[in-house]
């Protein structure tokens, strides 16, 4: 089964409120949203993080989902899980953690090596937007309906607006 696959599953399971649409392939967040006609606060970007962890216990892994209009907080996102600081994943690892390619990450996490957190700022976008593990097919699901399937739990203050340039 492949993520895709996995993501619809997941959610018919659950009977969550969702939409598939499909476009053009694109692995950027604001020009995605600009095709599918979302916005950006409703882009659920979705970043691996390899976290150091206190007492130099051995690194885990963060699947982190900000909003589309924000950029991750990694001490923020460290501390979410236990760990003092974090960075982003080799490429490498995240593809074989998330079984994606990058820009195509959905925000759920199918290894039980990747731990999931989910900014709180995207409890109150409505609907959220994201790649479904292909880089050429989203899906709008009903903010309720995903935190009813990842949990309440998962929510954590990891991200921080992006400051607008002049």
């Amino acid at each position: 089964m492949n993520t895709y696959e996995k993501v619809t599953a997941l959610l018919d399971q659950h009977q969550a409120r969702y939409r598939v649409v499909e476009h053009e392939a694109v692995g950027q967040t604001d020009l995605i949203s600009e095709i599918r006609g979302n916005d950006l606060n409703q882009a659920a970007k979705a970043m691996v993080l390899e976290v150091a962890m206190p007492d130099g216990a051995e690194a885990r892994y963060l699947l982190a989902i900000v909003p589309g209009d924000c950029k991750i907080n990694f001490k923020s996102a460290a501390r979410a899980i236990g760990g003092k600081k974090s960075s982003f994943a080799a490429p490498e690892k995240a593809q074989e953690l998330t079984q994606c390619v990058m820009g195509a990450v959905p925000p759920f996490s199918f290894d039980d090596r990747l731990a999931l957190r989910v900014d709180s700022r995207l409890r109150d976008v409505g609907t959220l937007w994201f790649n479904a593990g292909a880089l050429e097919c989203s899906i709008a699901l009903d903010v309720n309906d995903y935190f009813g399937v990842v949990g309440e739990e998962c929510c954590a203050e990891i991200a921080a607006p992006v400051a607008a340039t002049a």
